[in-house]
């Protein structure tokens, strides 16, 4: 029997029972996305500012600014959001910020290599939590699945790029790539629901 890709091997969360409970999931997708796009945006920040005015550093530290950019369009479409929606962001917000923020210096003084390690990783991560998204909105709510599928598209392009910088040649890659992809699993889960 061959194996199947990880595609096949998602769990889409189910629909709440109940009145609101299309409104409490939305809620739920808003939060969480809002909180991944605040992270990404401040460990590229992180990154960036380690990277920036070191000698031999220009061309990651521009790599980590247009990717920042990038992030920061994301973080203001879910602000928007969640604005419009009167949906409150993640209490671990502040965690969040500091979390990042560690992680994107603590990557980049390891090296370039390192740094783009970290993006392979969260981006991964983030491009299969979309997409899963998508798949469970994509007939309720196709506008908003839409909006994930393009952001989407921009994550798996971060993905690529670290990749092609040498991700995978950072010492430690194995053990920097699951240790950081638990983390986001972790904050994902996290919040989903505070």
């Amino acid at each position: 029997m061959a194996p199947q890709n990880n595609a096949d091997n998602r769990r889409i969360p189910l629909a709440r029972p109940g009145r609101g409970a299309s409104r409490a999931r939305r809620a739920e997708i808003l939060r969480v996305d809002h909180a991944g796009e605040y992270a990404a945006v401040h460990i590229y920040r992180a990154q960036q500012a380690v990277f920036q005015g070191r000698a031999g550093h220009e061309a990651v530290a521009a790599d980590m600014e247009e990717m920042r950019g990038q992030e920061a369009v994301h973080l203001a479409r879910f602000d928007a959001l969640l604005n419009a929606e009167r949906v409150r962001p993640t209490i671990m917000t502040p965690v969040w910020r500091l979390a990042a923020l560690g992680l994107g210096a603590g990557t980049a003084l390891l090296g370039e290599k390192a740094a783009h390690a970290c993006t392979e990783a969260v981006e991964s991560v983030i491009e299969e939590h979309y997409a899963d998204q998508i798949a469970e909105l994509a007939d309720r709510d196709p506008a908003l699945a839409a909006e994930l599928t393009q952001f989407r598209d921009e994550e798996l392009a971060h993905h690529d790029h670290a990749v092609a910088q040498g991700s995978r040649d950072a010492p430690g890659h194995r053990l920097l790539s699951a240790v950081i992809k638990a983390g986001c699993r972790v904050a994902i889960k996290v919040s989903e629901r505070v």
